[in-house]
């Protein structure tokens, strides 16, 4: 039998045999080991794997390439607007001082023919009614407010908000729109009414016009003169006449209308002592100007929120007409530095109805002690210090209407059956 030595044996035969270190002339797939096949499917796999990265590169380029269009979109669209609102006659855009926020850089289209049921007034007319604004009457950090007479022979009081141009911005002015429609509402005999407003660009003016009683204030006749002028029945009527007209703030009118700050000051009195109410510090908190586009520290937004909530706070007029009621019978201001606050030293007498004469003003001749009892009920009543318990202005106003004329009406019958009397006896 014949044995073949493979050192003999044809080698083109063994051409493509795996066993053979050169591989050149036979397929890889022909030698491949099962490690081999195991590191070209691992490779196989991450090739797979990182096919989805550039899918997520696409999506985030296509994503930024959209925000990149709105962008340039909105910026286009926010100069057109600045534009059209620096060529009409019929809206408002402020320059820009400085950049605090979006909200300051944002631009507000205001439309003037919101007012168009006030009547507007001139800054000339004005200047010329107040005397070249010299005849001041009253001044604050925020506002300065003159006396005038009108051509057809009104008296009348102008605020001037003293705000630079720079400061009032947007949304200041968009707000001073809505506080002028505001108090063009109110309609009452016992509420002073708006006259009208003057809206100048220049030079920069913005002011309102109220009627103006000519014979001063509530404070001013209690607590600067002598009193001698404001009788027991007169103070009564006084405390009707600015119980109703609260009443029909906060009831009749709708929605409700609070007073900013309810102060004897701000009770003005006419010729014949009706009381007229004058919300004038209503406009210190617009003018208020600690920074731009900011009032009191804060955003545009939340002051004008909470300013809302302060001028919605009817309960807080129902306890700022209880210290009224108490400055009327004592004669005492509000705040004293001899004897602190008033409320704080009426209410020990308040809680017995015995001392109640003690509260009465020394300057009285005569009070009628019915009456005097009913105003300290309701005064208890008002300066609760639980708001929720305090009694709405209706109810109030109808307590005192019902007492103090059941009163007034008793002391004229007394009164009436005196004078017969004397009469009867004269004969």
């Amino acid at each position: 039998m014949l044995t073949a030595n493979p050192k003999y044996l044809n080698r083109s035969s063994l051409v493509g045999n795996c066993f053979q270190n050169n591989t050149s002339n036979r397929p890889l797939q022909q030698c491949e080991t099962n490690q081999d096949r195991g590191k070209d499917n691992d490779a196989d796999e991450n090739v797979q794997k990182g096919l989805p990265e550039p899918l997520w590169l696409l999506i985030l380029e296509v994503i930024a390439a959209v925000s990149l269009l709105c962008f340039l979109t909105l910026c286009t669209m926010t100069g057109l607007r600045r534009c059209r609102a620096r060529s009409s006659g019929s809206e408002t855009s402020v320059p820009w001082t400085r950049a605090v926020s979006w909200k300051e850089n944002t631009v507000i289209s205001i439309d003037d023919d919101l007012l168009v049921n006030v009547p507007k007034i001139s800054r000339q007319e004005l200047a010329e009614a107040c005397e070249d604004f010299s005849n001041i009457i009253g001044s604050s950090q925020e506002t300065v407010v003159y006396k005038g007479t009108l051509k057809d022979g009104r008296e009348i009081a102008v605020v001037s908000l003293s705000v630079p141009v720079h400061y009032w911005n947007d949304y200041v002015e968009l707000h001073f729109h809505k506080e002028v429609i505001e108090m063009s509402r109110p309609s009452h005999e016992n509420v002073a009414k708006m006259v009208g407003y003057c809206k100048e660009s220049d030079p920069f003016s913005r002011m309102l016009v109220f009627q103006y009683p000519p014979n001063g204030t509530l404070y001013e006749h209690l607590h600067d003169g002598d009193g001698w002028q404001l009788s027991w029945p007169r103070r009564m009527k006084l405390a009707l006449a600015i119980s109703r007209a609260l009443r029909y703030l906060h009831t009749e009118l709708q929605p409700p209308f609070a007073v900013a700050a309810l102060t004897s000051s701000s009770v003005y009195l006419t010729e014949d002592f009706s009381p007229k109410i004058i919300d004038f510090e209503r406009w210190r908190y617009l003018a208020t100007k600690p920074g731009f586009g900011s009032l009191n520290g804060g955003s545009v937004n939340s002051v004008t929120d909470s300013r809302h909530k302060r001028f919605m706070d009817v309960q807080a007029n129902t306890y700022a007409f209880g210290v009224i009621l108490l400055e009327l019978v004592s004669g005492r201001a509000s705040v004293s530095k001899d004897t602190g606050g008033l409320v704080d030293w009426a209410r020990k007498h308040l809680e017995h109805p015995e001392e109640f004469g003690k509260l009465v003003d020394p300057r009285l001749q005569s009070v009628n002690q019915e009456s005097l009892g009913i105003v300290c009920n309701v005064v208890n009543l008002c300066i609760d210090l639980e708001p929720s318990r305090r009694p709405s202005m209706s109810m109030i106003a109808a307590i005192l209407e019902e007492g103090i004329e059941a009163s007034a009406a008793t002391l004229l019958r007394n009164s009436s059956l005196a004078w017969a009397e004397a009469e009867l006896a004269i004969s």
